[in-house]
């Protein structure tokens, strides 16, 4: 049986830090997907993915495997993605932040629909203030549990829930008034 994230991470933090690979192994493409979806920027992505381990590595002595790895990788994330947003803050405008190039695919038809209603949720989603934008990936594109979350934020269980209905409201609001706008 493999050892679990908690095991890698506390074998990493007493000196077996070759073991760091393993956790990388696991965790890379999830982090990858959780920055692609904030900043919209697969390079951004890829050099933050870099920093979490970097900084995993450079901390490892401040795990203590009281939560899970996940919860205690994903504070790691979000100050990483803070410092990320500062150094960030001023250089481009915040909707060619999040600007995707067109597809040079010829797509069929009957796909048109259901990507234009992606894309809108996209747009949707970048319109949405960070923190909202950050809670939503943890919630639903990453499947932490609002225990592991409350956790992650350093608050209760209920304020979790309120929020991630909060960000939800607020998308669907966005979502209804991009949509409106399309069909207008």
């Amino acid at each position: 049986m493999a050892p679990s994230d908690n095991e890698v991470m506390e074998a990493v933090r007493d000196g077996k830090v070759e073991k760091l690979a393993i956790l990388f192994e696991r965790h890379q493409v999830m982090l990858f997907n959780f920055f692609l979806r904030l900043t919209g920027n697969r390079s951004a992505s890829e050099d933050l993915v870099q920093d979490v381990f970097i900084r995993i590595l450079k901390y490892r002595a401040g795990y203590h495997g009281e939560s899970k790895f996940a919860v205690w990788m994903f504070q790691i994330a979000r100050n990483a993605h803070i410092d990320h947003l500062r150094k960030q803050k001023g250089d481009l405008p915040l909707d060619e932040q999040f600007a995707e190039p067109p597809s040079r695919e010829p797509r069929p038809e009957e796909q048109l629909e259901a990507e234009q209603d992606i894309a809108l949720v996209r747009r949707a989603l970048d319109q949405l203030p960070w923190k909202k934008r950050e809670i939503l990936m943890l919630s639903r594109f990453q499947d932490l549990k609002l225990r592991e979350i409350a956790d992650l934020l350093g608050c209760q269980v209920g304020t979790v829930k309120a929020q991630v209905h909060r960000a939800l409201k607020e998308l669907s609001r966005i979502y209804l008034e991009l949509q409106e706008g399309r069909t207008s």
